[in-house]
């Protein structure tokens, strides 16, 4: 059934399942999906997650972010950046970060035409957006960090707070502009060391 879907069935063939059923994708049915404008998908245990699609601030900060992180990354030949790319935490979870960085050698042999790529990236980024909420952000990083994710930073320009995930914490390490915080991963990106002031900078 799943597998047959597209953008114009999607609706009525979730409107006809039973109140009591929850309809799970594979990650080809999902894959198989037409993602209509407007709007992201992921897959989160079998079940489609749909977002609105983000705003001009949102992609204004990440684009600034990545410009300056891929120049790290290239001229020190640490790895690779991507966007919004699809990535494959478990045989039922995609996910699709806003900054990705994988280490120098992780997608040696990978076939990077693949859908969701089958590689967990070393460090996500993810830039709040005014409609996530807590608990699905929550979900989102242990599904990460249990994918083997080293690092998750949420970035919130609202607050201008960042909070830094690492594996086998219970709290997350909290950075602030008004402490001068500064996004810095010395082990994954030596060298690298970038302000919260300036980053935020980019969605006011």
């Amino acid at each position: 059934m799943w597998s047959d879907l597209t953008r114009g069935n999607l609706k009525s063939a979730v409107e006809s399942l039973p109140m009591a059923t929850k309809a799970l994708l594979t990650i080809a049915d999902y894959t198989a999906l037409e993602e209509p404008a407007g709007v992201r998908y992921e897959l989160n245990e079998g079940e489609l997650i749909v977002t609105p699609s983000a705003s001009f601030f949102h992609n204004r900060l990440c684009d600034r972010f990545i410009s300056l992180l891929d120049a790290h990354v290239t001229s020190h030949k640490l790895g690779d950046v991507t966007s919004e790319t699809d990535v494959k935490l478990a045989e039922d979870v995609v996910r699709r970060p806003d900054v990705a960085f994988y280490r120098v050698g992780r997608l040696e042999g990978v076939d990077l035409d693949q859908v969701p790529l089958p590689v967990a990236p070393d460090l996500v980024i993810e830039i709040v957006s005014r409609n996530d909420r807590a608990a699905d952000l929550l979900l989102k990083v242990s599904q990460y960090l249990a994918a083997g994710v080293q690092a998750v930073w949420l970035l919130y320009p609202i607050t201008r707070l960042a909070y830094r995930y690492t594996a086998g914490r219970l709290e997350p390490e909290v950075r602030s502009t008004q402490d001068d915080g500064r996004f810095e991963e010395p082990e994954l990106l030596p060298g690298f060391s970038l302000a919260l002031a300036d980053i935020f900078q980019s969605a006011s």
